[in-house]
Formats: structure tokens, C-alpha cells, sequence
């Protein structure tokens, strides 16, 4: 199964993102499960960086795990808009939870 979770600061803003796992539905580089779950999560930090100007730090390392947290400091506009890349990303995520419980599940986590 994969595990994702979102990190939401106190603001409620979401900061950061973290997938981990493998799903599970089919053999390595048939598993639709975890192509979308990648494609999630690159086209988001692809996103960020083309659309924003903002280099999230990410790590990928070589297992396919994915995870990237926002720089601390963003002007209003790259906040905005990094909050609605966010909250895409998660949106997207749950649809694909829903549809494939035992392979990818959701979590928010509160800091």
C-alpha cells in the first residue's frame, strides 16, 4: 500500500507532501495505481517550479518514494497559488484513495 500524507501547518496552509510505499495492484511498471499517485506528485512540484517560480526541496529517491516541502518564506501570490497546487494534489490523491482502498491511502498530518 501506498501511504501519502499532506503536512498542514496551524494556519491550516498545507507545506509539505510525502509518498511512500508501493500499491500493490499490479507487477512493477503495469500498477496504474502508482503511476497516478507519481504523476501527482511530480506534476506538482513541476508545477510549482514552471508556473510559480518556487523550487520546493524535494527528495526522490531511487525507490520511487516521493517528497517535497515548500520553501518558508513565499509572497502572497506564490502562497495562493501553491495552496491551490496543494489542495489539487490532494483532491486528486483522495479520488484515487477512494477508488483503490487497499492500494493508496490519505492522511493530513497536523504539525
Amino acid at each position: 500500500m501506498i501511504h501519502a500524507s499532506l503536512t498542514q501547518d496551524p494556519s491550516g496552509r498545507l507545506i509539505a507532501y510525502r509518498a511512500k510505499g508501493h500499491a500493490g495492484y499490479a507487477e512493477e511498471g503495469f500498477d496504474i495505481v502508482c503511476s497516478a499517485v507519481s504523476i501527482l506528485g511530480v506534476n506538482c512540484v513541476n508545477s510549482l517550479e514552471a508556473l510559480l517560480h518556487i523550487l520546493a526541496q524535494v527528495d526522490n529517491n531511487s525507490e520511487g518514494h516521493l517528497s517535497f516541502r515548500l520553501p518558508p518564506h513565499l509572497n502572497e501570490e506564490q502562497q495562493k497559488g501553491a495552496q491551490l497546487l496543494m489542495q489539487s494534489l490532494y483532491i486528486g490523491l483522495q479520488a484515487i484513495a477512494e477508488e483503490y482502498p487497499k492500494n493508496l491511502r490519505v492522511t493530513i498530518v497536523n504539525v
